[in-house]
């Protein structure tokens, strides 16, 4: 599929892959790989609880690509209750604009976005990305961080992002 890393895409993120590039120390590659990043209140919510609980989590202020809007949570057809406040709030926008990316790392959101028929981009996809777009020369490396910051990824999975990333030859163990 197409890199959209000419900046101009615009995105719509749930808190995982925020909290996750921050912790990775790679948030601005959001400014780099879109034009602009809502993030529905209800994520902005979570991070403020995070960070008043101690947690290290990103400051949305700080990253000029972020915007955070009003959205309401969707109820829809094929849409599981269950999800979050923040993945229905993120489901949500994506109804009123169909043409963002929406940054998901939950399997029943995802599911549900892919069913709406929007593009859906994970913490790992965005890893992909900017190494396409030259932010950085190995992904295996920030692989193993966010495994270790809580990223769950299976060792198949991290071997198969490895080969997509052209760092095909070393094995998990060696990143």
């Amino acid at each position: 599929s197409a890199s959209w890393s000419d900046g101009m895409a615009e995105a719509i993120s749930d808190t995982s892959p925020l909290l996750y590039l921050h912790r990775a120390g790679i948030i601005d590659w959001l400014s780099t790989l879109f034009g602009s990043v809502w993030v529905p209140r209800a994520v902005a919510v979570e991070l403020d609880e995070g960070r008043r609980r101690g947690f290290d989590v990103p400051s949305l202020a700080e990253i000029p690509v972020i915007e955070v809007v009003h959205a309401e949570p969707v109820v829809a057809e094929g849409v599981p209750v269950r999800l979050g406040a923040g993945e229905r709030a993120v489901l949500g926008l994506a109804l009123r604009s169909p043409n963002r990316v929406l940054l998901l790392d939950d399997g029943q959101a995802r599911a549900a976005a892919v069913a709406l028929g929007r593009p859906v981009w994970g913490t790992l996809r965005l890893l992909l990305e900017g190494k396409a777009s030259g932010l950085t020369e190995q992904v295996g490396p920030l692989l193993v961080v966010l495994r270790s910051s809580g990223l769950w990824m299976t060792d198949t999975v991290f071997a198969r992002v490895l080969a997509l990333a052209g760092e095909k030859g070393r094995s998990v163990r060696e990143v």
